[in-house]
């Protein structure tokens, strides 16, 4: 690479073909070539393919994983930009020691806070089943259930979990909570009664997800903790997919252990086709959408715009 000669960028899974509109990328005009790909590869022999020319590789999210493989293949590579705060799927240290500069963005968490709401209450009045069978030619096919009163647990009391339980408070539900480090005294501070595991499972009507993913957490809801759910019972996922046994939760949902859940994280992503939570009646299924927000993504690109500018300025003449 030389001053003469502009970098090539690559943009990955830029699903809605949005990346160009919501930042200003002239700042690198006459110095990069910016080539943005809406699909998404899976294979990492397919991905190593086509990044091999790249000099800048920028990542939403962990939609693409930058493994010791994958950075390892890429000859060019110079910088990895990553959305968001921090990035679990890119392997630091083989980025490292080939001196590949690892960039980061701003980040909010008001959109899966919100998001995790949404599919609260959709569940709560079923509003995707009612939305569907009104444009089939039906009218008021199920009962739906009021917030009030019900029981909200939260599985993980963070920025996230802690949010949620202030807008549980404001529909004046009971809100609980439990993690494994999870103290009485931070509870007390949220507003939020802290329990046992068991009692988690067992006494929540709506039971929301907000905990990181690591080894201590991938499987942590399994068979057995599902077991102790009410059958009115539905669980919210908006944090990650391997935090809940996948097997064990369509077993539940399935035999109708719990009434529902709404799913926006998976173990693998995009999700398969043949998944049943693409067409069990009772899950209500996005494709990760709960960060995707305008507001968040011109964060996300407009930061990207900067965090290759400042690096390019770095660079030696």
């Amino acid at each position: 690479m030389s001053s003469s000669s502009p970098v090539r960028v690559a943009v990955l899974d830029d699903y809605q073909n949005v990346a160009l509109d919501l930042a200003d990328w002239s700042p690198l005009k006459n110095r990069a070539e910016i080539t943005v790909f809406n699909d998404h590869l899976a294979d990492s022999a397919k991905v190593i393919e086509r990044l091999k020319p790249f000099d800048v590789v920028c990542v939403m999210r962990e939609r693409t994983p930058l493994t010791r493989e994958i950075i390892e293949s890429l000859p060019d590579l110079k910088l990895i930009a990553s959305t968001g705060a921090g990035n679990a799927s890119i392997d630091l240290d083989a980025a490292a020691e080939r001196n590949i500069k690892v960039v980061h963005t701003g980040y909010s968490s008001t959109p899966t806070i919100e998001f995790t709401w949404a599919l609260i209450l959709a569940m709560a009045r079923n509003i995707s089943p009612e939305n569907r069978s009104l444009r089939e030619g039906g009218w008021q096919q199920m009962i739906g259930t009021q917030l009030a009163g019900k029981t909200l647990g939260l599985l993980g009391l963070g920025h996230i979990g802690s949010a949620v339980g202030v807008i549980g408070r404001a529909f004046r539900m009971n809100v609980i909570a439990w993690s494994q480090n999870l103290t009485a005294e931070r509870a007390e501070s949220k507003g939020v009664q802290l329990v046992d595991k068991d009692t988690l499972f067992s006494t929540s009507d709506f039971l929301s997800i907000h905990l990181r993913l690591g080894e201590r957490t991938r499987g942590l809801v399994g068979a057995a903790e599902l077991a102790k759910m009410k059958r009115t019972a539905r669980i919210v996922n908006t944090s990650r997919g391997p935090i809940i046994d996948t097997a064990a939760l369509l077993g539940a949902l399935e035999s109708g252990q719990i009434a529902g859940a709404a799913i926006d994280v998976y173990d693998t992503e995009p999700l398969e086709l043949a998944s049943p939570l693409r067409k069990l009646d009772n899950v209500l299924a996005t494709p990760h959408i709960g960060y995707v927000s305008r507001e968040l993504y011109q964060t996300f690109y407009g930061d990207t715009v900067r965090n290759i500018v400042e690096w390019l300025d770095q660079q030696p003449s």
